[in-house]
């Protein structure tokens, strides 16, 4: 080598020889491993150790920081728990969400991220309500994919009593909250507000410190893709009692919308989970039923598809507003088949050309029921060029409701009458209709007036207004009868499962300006389809599938995104709320999600993930 190089190497090894002659005749013994060097400059780490400081190109005004690379973190979790732990700064958000859930041991860490809180301006005036913090700061982070369990617990968890009642609370449900603590709470007012907290979600491939977050920070630890993948009660007892405290506080502090009936059934169920949850030490156990249900729900399905039909027919009142070709309410004959509806004037011109036939695969389907009231309505909104079509479906009764709301739902997604699923999906939908009826007969072993219940703390507080506590006290124990001998595994299950059905879940917003347009817009991004929402109006304007996409692509210089679909549809648009970073994440999340099946392996492909929310990053 030149002597121009030997004189740069020798500098290297210089600063190298003194920075740690430096530590040494300080005389600082420690162990040194988890530290690292930080780049402030270009916000980045120097983790490569075989590398010199001249192939990072740094130079002699470059401000280097030698610190540990896994600092505090004040983590909020679902149940309103605050943790302390030591968490990853050099990693991706994505690996260091990973050692968490390694930590409190949620299996399926893909399907969480870390959100920056929204500021709570009330607390601060509140001197009296100092925050408790469980400190997990020494428990010694594993690369393990699984932590050990040691009487149903991870290991490090079971090394003191003060240990065993942490994981405890992150394992069994919390009561409910008083109506104050609710009141407290910061509540999206409208879908802009539900957008700005969507826009607080970290990146998931660049690491803590390069997003401004600091030792001791705080930060919430949420489900941020609401596709939920091999969910076990056997082995998922602090995923699913998280995944439950979500869907409550979203369900309380209206974060989605649901109907009068739906929220008493909620508040019932949650009543229920608290009461049994008191009795009962574990959140969930093992039993021969659980044991058996996979086995059991594929024998099933085998039997379904044996069963399956290609197509029905019904007598059905149709509806569709704003349209001249039918004035109000009107009768038809309907045929179901594939993944379209036909409608004729009856039953004898079937055999001929329908009136109309609607494809309803892409289209957004919603209930409109009212179980005391005999109301099954069934609210389509069918893409077209123009926009969304609305039609209405009023069904005579509960069983033609349930087959027709399954063949809807799944021809939605592009499946027939025939799939094995159909079944399973009345079943679900006939098992939500009986939960919703009233009970006429004795209150059972509800008490009519049970002095327990504090029916404020069970409903959002719009019921806290529209409703005196001895009013909603006898309907929610009405609905408690449909749902009082369940076990605590199935009342939570039961209470995520209609948490689902509900027409706005798992939708997160974002205010965009598509291309072309002038005026803001809602971007709704679901787990299997993006929503057009009129900002001004609230309707849905168009609806996307996943699986009718052909590619998306983003312009980092002038952040726009573009997508492509089937049938020459295009679609651009710059983001007004968040960066477009986050939606393109949420896409690419969504795709990645929907790659996982018990057929491949259990290992996290955890490349595959960066390559499909990553973006220019990733390349």
């Amino acid at each position: 080598c030149t002597s121009r190089e030997r004189a740069q190497h020798s500098m290297v090894v210089c600063s190298n020889v003194c920075f740690f002659l430096c530590l040494s005749s300080a005389e600082i013994k420690r162990d040194w491993s988890d530290h690292a060097l930080w780049w402030e400059q270009k916000q980045r780490w120097l983790l490569r150790t075989a590398w010199t400081l001249d192939k990072y190109g740094i130079h002699a005004d470059a401000r280097l920081v030698f610190m540990p690379q896994h600092k505090p973190l004040r983590l909020g979790l679902p149940n309103g728990i605050t943790l302390r732990l030591r968490a990853c700064f050099s990693s991706s958000v994505f690996q260091t969400v990973m050692g968490i859930c390694r930590m409190l041991n949620i299996r399926h860490p893909e399907e969480l991220s870390l959100l920056q809180p929204v500021e709570e301006k009330k607390k601060k005036k509140d001197k009296n309500s100092a925050e408790e913090i469980y400190d997990l700061t020494e428990v010694p982070l594993s690369s393990a994919s699984r932590p050990c369990l040691y009487n149903g617990m991870p290991a490090h968890f079971a090394d003191s009593p003060q240990m065993e009642a942490i994981y405890k609370m992150l394992s069994v449900t919390q009561p409910p909250p008083a109506p104050e603590v609710i009141a407290k709470q910061y509540r999206a007012a409208s879908v802009v507000d539900k957008a700005h907290i969507h826009g607080r979600w970290l990146d998931s491939s660049r690491c803590l410190l390069q997003q401004g977050i600091q030792e001791n920070s705080r930060l919430w630890l949420r489900f941020k893709y609401f596709a939920f993948y091999d969910m076990e009660p056997k082995y998922d007892v602090v995923r699913l009692t998280q995944l439950y405290e979500q869907a409550r506080w979203a369900i309380l502090l209206e974060d989605i919308d649901c109907t009068e009936e739906e929220m008493m059934l909620f508040g019932a169920l949650q009543y229920h989970i608290s009461k049994v949850s008191q009795s009962e030490p574990q959140m969930l156990s093992s039993s021969a039923a659980m044991d058996d249900l996979e086995s059991a729900l594929q024998s099933l399905e085998v039997k379904m598809e044996g069963e399956s039909i290609d197509d029905m027919s019904n007598v059905i009142v149709c509806f569709r507003p704003k349209r001249m070709t039918l004035k109000g309410y009107k009768q038809y004959w309907f045929k179901f088949q594939d993944t379209s509806i036909s409608y004729f004037k009856s039953k004898e011109e079937s055999i001929g050309e329908p009136i109309q036939q609607i494809n309803l695969k892409g289209c957004e389907v919603a209930p409109d029921v009212n179980v005391t009231a005999q109301k099954f309505l069934i609210r389509l909104l069918i893409p077209a060029p123009e926009g969304m079509n609305e039609v209405y479906l009023r069904c005579e009764n509960e069983q033609q409701y349930a087959q027709w709301m399954a063949g809807c739902r799944l021809a939605s997604k592009g499946k027939s009458l025939a799939d094995s699923s159909f079944q399973s999906e009345i079943q679900s939908i006939r098992s939500f209709l009986a939960m919703q009826k009233t009970s006429s007969g004795t209150h059972g072993n509800a008490p009519a007036n049970d002095e327990s219940i504090n029916t404020h703390s069970l409903v959002s507080p719009r019921y806290h207004k529209k409703y005196k506590a001895k009013q909603l006290t006898p309907r929610i124990l009405d609905a408690y009868q449909n749902v009082a001998q369940l076990s605590l595994t199935d009342a939570v299950m039961r209470f995520l499962q209609i948490w689902q059905a509900l027409p706005d879940f798992g939708l997160s917003y974002v205010v965009v300006r598509f291309k072309g347009s002038r005026k803001d817009e809602v971007l709704g991004i679901g787990p299997n389809r993006l929503i057009r929402i009129d900002l001004a109006v609230g309707d849905v304007v168009k609806t996307w599938r996943y699986n009718n996409m052909k590619q998306w692509n983003v312009n980092w210089d002038i952040r726009q995104v573009a997508i492509e679909f089937e049938g020459n549809i295009n679609i651009a648009f710059a983001c007004v709320t968040a960066d477009c970073k986050i939606v393109h994440e949420f896409i690419g999340g969504y795709i990645f999600m929907s790659t996982r099946s018990r057929a491949k392996s259990d290992t996290l492909n955890e490349e595959l993930f960066h390559k499909l929310t990553g973006g220019h990053e990733a390349l």
